[in-house]
């Protein structure tokens, strides 16, 4: 087996990337945690297909990119195909649900739907591990890639969170409603304020970005919603901040009420 190894931001030196299709169905067979694939438009033949297949098969976030946008990367030969290797290691949905439940009975679950920037994404993770957050949920696309900013942001905490991808959030939350956990959705949408809920059960908390918030598509399945109040002339706050505000509230229902 021969891997090809390369840098994608050598300035940086995030996470390891390999390239070639070969390459990358050895690292998919080898169970490593890839977090993206970037595929060569019009490509074909049994062995892109294979990758194809193997790349649905697993849920890997992957899409197709003009040779113009490959050739920006720093591999001289990639042959059609780079891929980025996750820093941390995923766990899958079921696995978080069940070692949470069994942890204790009242988890707390964060779900984040389409966070995208790096920073924003580390500090929500180091408050969750502070508030103690049974895992994180994040959807497969449309999320901040795990970099060494977010590694950095996060100071070190985002190695004691479990962390999980799905396809599609909603998938989440339906798995989540199985089991006998609330589903909370904050949004400005909400009527009632996050202070008047009862958080003391199992509880999975759904963020969405400060730009479009939660997806109205998530938003109809969620068990309920809630709201920060804003007294102020600002509006709207910075996600990761507003994630704290709820997650600390939750804090002191449960602990000091």
């Amino acid at each position: 087996m021969r891997w090809f190894f390369f840098n994608l931001q050598p300035k940086k030196m995030d996470k390891q990337e390999i390239y070639g299709v070969r390459a990358i169905i050895e690292c998919i067979e080898a169970k490593q945690s890839i977090e993206k694939v970037w595929l060569l438009k019009g490509q074909s033949g049994p062995l892109f297909k294979q990758l194809e297949f193997l790349l649905r098969e697993q849920s890997i976030s992957h899409s197709y990119v003009p040779k113009e946008r490959l050739d920006r990367f720093n591999a001289k030969n990639h042959q059609g195909a780079i891929a980025a290797i996750s820093p941390i290691e995923f766990v899958s949905i079921k696995e978080m649900i069940e070692k949470a439940l069994v942890a204790t009975k009242t988890p707390l679950f964060l779900l984040l739907d389409h966070i995208t920037d790096t920073r924003n994404l580390g500090a929500i993770i180091r408050t969750a591990s502070a508030t103690g957050v049974a895992g994180i949920i994040l959807p497969q696309t449309g999320s901040a890639r795990i970099t060494s900013d977010t590694i950095k942001t996060s100071a070190g905490a985002i190695f004691s969170v479990p962390l999980a991808k799905v396809e599609h959030l909603k998938d989440a939350i339906y798995q989540l409603q199985a089991n006998e956990i609330k589903t909370v959705g904050i949004t400005e949408k909400a009527i009632d304020t996050i202070f008047a809920k009862k958080l003391n059960s199992p509880l999975a908390l759904v963020m969405g970005s400060e730009e479009k918030g939660i997806a109205r598509g998530t938003l109809a399945v969620l068990d309920e919603t809630a709201k920060l109040p804003m007294v102020g002339a600002i509006e709207s706050l910075n996600v990761s901040v507003a994630c704290g505000s709820v997650l600390y509230e939750i804090v002191r229902q449960r602990n000091f009420s």
